[in-house]
């Protein structure tokens, strides 16, 4: 299984854990959020896969994960989108970090130092989902999404809600 690195409060490295066990433990982790926007200014997110060993089927940000122990930040966003979702983009802007903590019904906790990333692609893109990452996708305006996530907040991740209020998206 894929371990995790373990930071304090200050983003400095403690140590790694195995992924599952930390969230079990609640530990601090360091992870990355990434927007993906498009020339019209639309967000590329995606329906988590139904088989993710937590928040399955919930409508998240383009891409989030973790990086791995001695990975710049960006160089794991690259990995990532083209792990998840089969693209890459040019370039990543660095939108600032925070921290948050979110418990789930399995008795699973997400409790992250997330950095958040965002990129701007020129259409057309070649999406390929990997549908063990992957259940759906879709283009959506900033303004559409918040108004949805008002109305059907159970259907979005709690990061994804958190970083929609605390930042503002220069796209």
């Amino acid at each position: 299984m894929v371990d995790v690195v373990l930071v304090n409060e200050k983003d400095e490295v403690i140590g790694t854990e195995e992924k599952i066990k930390a969230h079990e433990k609640a530990l601090l982790h360091r992870a990355f959020s990434i927007f993906v926007f498009n020339e019209d200014k639309e967000l590329l997110i995606q329906r988590r896969a139904l088989t993710k060993y937590h928040c399955p089927g919930i409508w998240a940000n383009t891409c989030c994960s973790h990086p791995f122990l001695n990975e710049d930040l960006k160089t794991a966003g690259h990995r990532r989108l083209k792990e998840e979702l089969g693209f890459d983009v040019k370039e990543f802007n660095y939108m600032g970090k925070f921290i948050y903590k979110a418990e789930f019904d399995n008795g699973l906790t997400e409790h992250e130092l997330d950095h958040v990333l965002t990129a701007k692609i020129n259409m057309p893109i070649d999406i390929s989902p990997n549908p063990e990452e992957v259940y759906a996708y879709k283009w959506i305006k900033l303004s559409d999404l918040k108004k949805d996530i008002q109305e059907n907040p159970e259907k979005y991740s709690p990061w994804l809600k958190i970083i929609l209020t605390k930042k503002e998206f220069d796209i």
